[in-house]
């Protein structure tokens, strides 16, 4: 296992990774990523992304965006210790770096736990189904 930088090469990965159905639940925010906007994200973040390869094939990404960070393993390498190993390896590389993560996703709370984070505070928004006004 090994992490390497996200050249164009890995770009259409990483979007097809974000937009998977098996692993869309765990982000905090969903929006389908066409072509295009990958193409336009990545040309100006890529530097900030690296790419876990499993016998030179990819097997997730990491990355951090103004501090926070994103990471998604591909649900046939999940269960095998590749987002451990890729949040371990993204700590060396920006040290400075948090996470948030969505208050169900037990299992991203768990995983950086084990990696030494603590939670530290909540964040709350109004969601969609909630009443305009609040007495």
């Amino acid at each position: 296992m090994k992490l390497v930088e996200c050249e164009k090469m890995y770009w259409e990965f990483v979007r097809s990774l974000r937009n998977d159905p098996k692993v869309s639940d765990g982000f905090i925010k969903k929006h389908y990523i066409t072509t295009d906007e990958q193409i336009k994200y990545m040309t100006i973040n890529s530097s900030s992304y690296r790419i876990a390869l499993v016998d030179n094939c990819p097997a997730g990404y990491v990355g951090v965006i103004d501090g926070d960070i994103r990471v998604c393993t591909h649900p046939d390498f999940q269960g095998l210790g590749i987002r451990k190993f890729m949040i371990k390896q993204c700590m060396r590389i920006w040290p400075n770096s948090y996470a948030k993560i969505k208050i169900n996703n037990v299992a991203s709370i768990n995983l950086f736990k084990s990696c030494g984070f603590d939670i530290i505070y909540f964040v709350m928004e109004k969601s969609d189904t909630s009443d305009d006004l609040i007495e």
